[in-house]
């Protein structure tokens, strides 16, 4: 057996064990465990600033903004967000990369015999504990300066938790999740308030109001420091460009002109406008992080399966959007960005989200669509979905297929009967189902 062969198969064996541990979203609301085995590791959380980031919707590409800031002021940044698109190991990042095959392995090796004394005296940890601990371990090692933190879901009772964020970003709060958060915004937005640590500094992103009111109120109680998107900070222009779009950012620290972001959507611009305000509260003293630092590192982020073109001729876009308020800025940005002619869905949702909803939302803007499912056993069946899709686009509109490959390749063959210029094919509805788009369409990692 050759070394990469045992490489990927020790890989293998770890990515096992740890879906072993039962699903990533049996949410157990309590912390007593990461905190059992964060102390038996030496809390290695501590040995490094966090900056913790919380929401509903605009976490991951934040998290990667954040990243790419302080990467370009040459600090060595750990980068932890979830769920991943193709690969476990995209979750624990150092230096901008995936830790490898052979290093995932060593991480898990390090820290799996403490998991069997957790898992026998405080009770059995968790999937996503288990990657929260490896995270937090892998960055002390390395060691990494910062380290940028997403929470998996909620706040108050994520794992990551345990790491006291000297910056807490919330990104704008919505319904998702609502079994396990709480039936509206103002409860899960308590939930998500539980990264705001005292003395920390709290950027919030424009938030509707019940959301607002609690995390005001709960940034007061513990003597947080707050910026808001809209009166510290915001965004003060953004015009289209070719691949992206271009903007000016007001920081708590300065305005910065003809910032340059490879990514589409309004959405994405207020991302941008929480990651600068972020790195600047982190940053010691009142100078500007200067235009050149925040241009470099704007124009060289990514953010794969959010509005990414995989493919042309006709355009495919692979998107996670899996909720109404994702799904809203997501039509919001075709819109403004794509002006497709003929644009057809391709589309796989989890059985337990707003599927009304989400539908809704995408007939104004898709001539045509396809439905189907994802590889997850929560994924909506495609029967089912096109009988609540021909509810809101009409039978005609509604085209199944059982297997999302076949779905792609119908999709295409739809979007290929209108002009090739203005065609489009859109993938949407879940993470999982933009991870798989992208292995299937061979999109780079």
């Amino acid at each position: 057996m050759s070394s990469r062969t045992l490489r990927v198969v020790e890989y293998r064996a770890v990515e096992q064990a740890i879906m072993a541990r039962g699903v990533e979203w049996d949410f157990s609301p309590t912390l007593d465990r990461i905190t059992a085995l964060m102390e038996i590791l030496g809390d290695p959380q501590n040995s490094y600033k966090v900056v913790h980031v919380a929401g509903t919707n605009g976490k991951t590409s934040t998290a990667r903004m954040v990243e790419a800031l302080l990467r370009e002021r040459n600090l060595r940044v750990g980068r932890y967000t979830s769920p991943h698109l193709q690969s476990m190991r995209e979750r624990i990042s150092i230096d901008g990369e995936p830790l490898s095959e052979e290093r995932f392995a060593e991480v898990y090796q390090d820290v799996a015999p403490y998991l069997e004394m957790i898992d026998d005296r405080v009770g059995k940890l968790s999937f996503f504990e288990v990657l929260t601990a490896m995270a937090f371990a892998a960055f002390a090692d390395a060691p990494v300066d910062v380290a940028v933190v997403e929470t998996g879901m909620g706040g108050t009772w994520d794992a990551t938790n345990v790491a006291d964020g000297t910056v807490a970003v919330i990104t704008p709060v919505s319904l998702d999740h609502t079994d396990y958060l709480g039936p509206d915004i103002a409860t899960i937005a308590g939930e998500k308030a539980g990264i705001i640590k005292p003395k920390a500094t709290t950027v919030l992103a424009q938030q509707a109001l019940p959301a607002a009111e609690v995390l005001m109120r709960r940034a007061a109680e513990v003597g947080a420091v707050v910026a808001r998107e809209g009166l510290e900070f915001g965004v003060l222009h953004r015009e289209l460009a070719m691949g992206g779009q271009m903007l000016q950012l007001r920081g708590l620290k300065g305005v910065y002109e003809d910032v340059f972001l490879p990514l589409y959507g309004a959405h994405q611009a207020g991302n941008a406008a929480g990651a600068l305000a972020a790195v600047e509260a982190l940053t010691a003293g009142d100078d500007p992080l200067g235009d050149e630092v925040v241009r470099q590192a704007f124009a060289q982020v990514s953010s794969p399966g959010r509005l990414e073109i995989v493919r042309r001729g006709p355009t495919v876009v692979v998107d996670a959007a899996h909720n109404p308020a994702g799904m809203e800025a997501t039509v919001e940005a075709l819109t403004e960005a794509f002006g497709f002619t003929r644009l057809v869905a391709v589309v796989a949702v989890m059985a337990d989200k707003d599927v009304d909803t989400i539908l809704d939302l995408l007939e104004p803007v898709v001539e045509e669509i396809v439905v189907t499912r994802n590889s997850s056993p929560r994924s909506l069946s495609p029967d089912d979905l096109a009988t609540r899709a021909e509810a809101v686009f009409g039978e005609g509109r509604v085209h199944i297929e059982d297997r999302l490959d076949d779905a792609i390749d119908r999709g295409i063959a739809l979007a290929d009967q209108g002009d090739e210029i203005g065609s489009g094919v859109l993938i949407t509805g879940s993470v999982v189902t933009a991870g798989e788009a992208r292995i299937l369409l061979k999109a780079a990692k």
